[in-house]
């Protein structure tokens, strides 16, 4: 991190007074320190937890209790406590979701449900998904100050890169004093490039206890680099820190002492920290291969282009960032090389050259090549979100009309963008129909349609899920719709036809329909 200081490793620095206040600040023991304290195994150790620490910081009043005569099967909870997990920052009125989202549902069962299959091949369902997990909603019937769900919540939006939103909920929680909040809080913070406010509600906030790694960070980062060497060494005289960690932060703070040394390999798994410490040295790492949450990290100006384009690719693919960034980043200058993600940017540039200037040959020449352009990287709904209105009006013919068509019906708009337009064939005619809810008299052009069109013509509900409905359990059931209709996408498309039926039945009409055009326009089968 600096290039020109004499050595703050001098022989001697670490007197027993020096010891005797590390034993004091830290306060913990190194078996503390490695408990496994997240499922997502590249948090950083922050902060050390002590164990089942309740993310509430008002003590609990005394209440119903598990155990004693009550059956195993009856949900407990504290009396006149409020549970964290109620904590959201998308209201009743914007989500249009019940306020007793979760109904009877237990907190175990609702934390296995968010942890369902992956939906990043279709956005209609990511984006619902993000929708339940920043919802505002009350708690489910059995929560506990402990907040086992929001941080499933937050671990979930984490996992799939929404970083921006689980910094959100976050803050929604308010004052970040429970240590399994903070250190989500820390790691989105390093993630984002906003580190030195994190350190600063470390170092104002008692009830944080820093683990020795983010501790030595902080202090350096806020220019005490002595304190920080101070430290170093002390926990090494203690063996509290590892020979891989005191290593790579005695070079981090002083990367002139180790000029010309091989950089030892990084650890595994690799953490946001451990990200930033190597960045400080010099030694920057590939986040190719990292979980999808360190592609933010390349999204800092002080990083490549076409670093920021894939970093960019890759979380919008997710639906973790909106549309317009990938405009931003496409835009931003002219490719110097080609090939790969320069071919991508220089697709994407003569289209969008030739929509602004309304030149329709152009336009026509220009959309089929940026339109496979985004399916090589699955970005094909971001287009349509960016450029399905405005395609929509160009009076085009031929292959260019039906491919703006298909464009039109991935966008948000597709109902209202479909209306009027002839169907030259009987796909366009099935996919019409999809886009305003009504398939009737349209036969289904392929094995995809066939299962889509029971749950729009006939849908059926199985009894397991009414017995779900019964006990208002919404929340858990749009959930086990989104996971049927991702087993449907592998194979069994038995799970698209009821996975559709049961978001249908529950009111989620636009979604059902908008997952059902995905599934017809998108190459996304197992």
């Amino acid at each position: 991190m600096r290039s020109s200081r004499k050595s703050i490793f001098a022989p001697g620095l670490a007197p027993i007074g020096a010891i005797c206040w590390a034993l004091i600040g830290f306060g913990v023991v190194q078996a503390q320190a490695d408990t496994p304290l997240s499922a997502i195994d590249w948090l950083s150790k922050s902060v050390v937890t002590p164990a089942a620490l309740p993310l509430a910081v008002k003590p609990a009043e005394p209440g119903i209790v598990k155990g004693g005569a009550l059956p195993a099967d009856v949900a407990v909870s504290t009396l006149g406590a409020a549970s964290p997990d109620a904590v959201g920052i998308l209201p009743v009125e914007v989500t249009g979701l019940p306020r007793n989202l979760w109904g009877l549902g237990r907190t175990d069962a609702v934390i296995a449900a968010l942890n369902g299959k992956p939906l990043d091949g279709l956005p209609a369902l990511q984006s619902l998904l993000i929708t339940l997990l920043l919802a505002e909603a009350d708690a489910p019937a059995d929560a506990g100050p402990d907040g086992r769900l929001l941080l499933a919540r937050i671990d979930r939006l984490l996992s799939i890169g929404a970083l921006d939103q689980a910094r959100a909920l976050l803050d929604a929680a308010g004052p970040a004093t429970s240590p399994e909040l903070f250190r989500r809080s820390f790691d989105v913070a390093l993630l984002t490039g906003s580190e030195d406010a994190a350190c600063a509600t470390l170092q104002v906030t008692p009830g944080l206890s820093p683990a020795l790694p983010a501790r030595i960070f902080c202090l350096a980062r806020s220019g005490d680099w002595d304190a920080a060497a101070l430290t170093l060494q002390t926990a090494t005289a203690l063996s509290q820190v590892s020979a891989g960690e005191a290593a790579l932060l005695s070079r981090f703070l002083d990367p002139d002492l180790f000029e010309g040394d091989p950089v030892a390999a990084p650890p595994s798994p690799i953490t946001p920290l451990v990200l930033k410490l190597y960045e400080g040295i010099g030694e920057p790492l590939s986040i190719s291969g990292l979980p999808i949450a360190f592609a933010h990290s390349d999204l800092s100006q002080s990083t490549g282009w076409k670093a920021r384009i894939e970093a960019g690719e890759r979380l919008a693919h997710m639906g973790a960032v909106a549309p317009n960034m990938l405009l931003g980043l496409y835009t931003e200058r002219q490719p110097a090389a080609s090939g790969g993600v320069w071919d991508r940017v220089q697709a994407f540039q003569d289209f969008d050259a030739a929509l602004s200037r309304g030149d329709t040959d152009r336009i026509a020449k220009a959309l089929p090549l940026v339109w496979s352009a985004m399916a090589d990287v699955e970005l094909e709904v971001p287009f349509a979100a960016l450029y399905g209105e405005a395609l929509a009006k160009q009076p085009l013919t031929g292959d260019a009309a039906r491919l703006a068509l298909d464009i039109a019906l991935l966008s948000p708009a597709s109902e209202r963008l479909s209306a009027g337009k002839g169907a030259t064939d009987v796909r366009q005619s099935f996919l019409v129909g999809l886009a305003h809810g009504d398939i009737s008299g349209r036969p289904s052009p392929d094995s995809m349609g066939r299962a889509i069109a029971p749950a729009f013509l006939d849908p059926q509900i199985g009894p397991d899920v009414i017995v779900m409905l019964d006990q208002l359990q919404f929340g858990e059931a749009a959930l086990w719709a989104m996971d049927r209709i991702a087993t449907g996408v592998q194979g069994d498309l038995r799970g698209v036809t009821e996975g559709l039926a049961l978001l249908r039945h529950i009111g989620l009409e636009d979604i059902a329909r908008r997952t059902a055009l995905e599934l017809m326009l998108l190459e996304r089968r197992g």
